[in-house]
């Protein structure tokens, strides 16, 4: 069965349809990269699979049970089980890089701070921040603020991560510092969501690519498939397009 399954899914931005007919499997540790130019739908699939958008029609199974976004318990199940990180890192400004992590298992999940912090610490630590547990956001670069973002998402420990373009807002230098953290959630077996424009880490890291284009999957496959033996005329225009820069 598995972990993941979207059907017929189908949201809008007021009257605006914005995603249609979204189909898509995800096995457990699967990681799959979602591509395709702005406004395709990408960013969006994400939104709406926390709940950040309700969908207007089909549905979303996670471990084979139904999810009812509109039912506030479920709502707050849903974001038990996945953690999204954006590429703003919207940490607290007022607070050190522990509490960062440590304030919504705490606050929202009511965990023991004592348990939380020992997990934070760990957590800090493997994604490169141990050193830097009583800095502030301001005293960060934006890759380390990143990675204490990434830090924090696991700290609600989901089954499922959703990263929207986390190295978009970074300077070049500091790219690969965030995809080496990225790299190191898939080497753990994590089932990743991942939006890029990072084609070579797609590539790499990938499970499955999901071409996106107006709101619809045009075509999905292996990296293999996608880059070098597209199906699809638009998904042949779009890595034609990309790989020539």
């Amino acid at each position: 069965m598995p972990q993941l399954e979207i059907h017929d899914l189908k949201a809008n931005y007021g009257t605006h349809t914005v995603l249609e007919r979204i189909n898509l499997d995800v096995e457990k540790g699967e990681i799959i990269s979602l591509i395709g130019p702005s406004g395709s739908g990408k960013s969006t699939l994400l939104r709406v699979l926390m709940g950040l958008l309700p969908p207007i029609s089909g549905g979303v199974r996670v471990d084979g049970r139904s999810l009812d976004y509109a039912n506030p318990a479920q709502l707050r199940e849903i974001r038990a089980s996945m953690a999204i990180v954006f590429q703003q890192y919207n940490l607290f400004q007022n607070m050190s890089v522990l509490e960062n992590v440590c304030v919504a298992p705490v606050k929202v999940q009511r965990r023991a701070r004592k348990e939380v912090e020992e997990l934070a610490v760990r957590l800090l630590t493997k994604v490169g921040m141990g050193n830097k547990l009583d800095a502030y956001p301001d005293q960060l670069s934006g890759g380390q603020q990143q990675r204490v973002a990434i830090a924090r998402a696991l700290a609600l420990q989901p089954s499922i991560m959703l990263l929207d373009e986390v190295t978009a807002a970074l300077d070049p230098e500091l790219v690969n510092e965030v995809l080496d953290t990225v790299r190191m959630l898939a080497a753990d077996g994590m089932t990743l969501f991942i939006v890029s424009h990072e084609m070579g880490f797609v590539r790499e890291v990938s499970s499955k690519v999901v071409f996106m284009d107006g709101g619809h999957i045009v075509e999905s496959g292996t990296p293999r498939e996608l880059f070098d033996n597209p199906q699809h005329a638009r998904t042949r225009e779009f890595v034609g397009k990309i790989l020539r820069h």
